[in-house]
């Protein structure tokens, strides 16, 4: 976060919330005229835009007027977990060329097609 960033904040935000991860959600605390009020979000840490849950998300890109209540409790809600791509923990599936470049052979449910 820059200090332009907290300036700004600090002389024209207006909190409206935080997501479970801490990050915190801003609007300007005027409208301009003919234009809409800016929304922005501060985060907690490293700034990755995937650490926005989708109720915030919805909120940041004017889907929504007022953000959505968190969807926790239900069984299929899984926790968040950051962008791996470009790290060693990142997927990779069987016969990356960083896992070897090996796939397992086709078992039998395979027949390859002959012209």
């Amino acid at each position: 976060m820059t200090i332009g960033t907290i300036l700004f904040t600090w002389a024209k935000g207006k909190l409206i919330g935080t997501d479970s991860q801490g990050n915190r959600y801003y609007t300007e605390r005027r409208a301009r005229t003919g234009h809409r009020q800016r929304r922005w979000v501060l985060y907690n840490g490293a700034v990755e835009a995937s650490r926005v849950p989708a109720e915030w998300h919805a909120w940041l890109h004017y889907t929504v007027d007022e953000p959505l209540t968190p969807s926790s409790g239900k069984p299929w809600v899984k926790d968040h977990l950051p962008n791996f791509t470009g790290t060693a923990e990142a997927y990779l599936p069987p016969g990356h060329d960083r896992r070897g470049g090996v796939r397992p052979r086709a078992t039998g449910d395979y027949e390859a097609w002959r012209p």
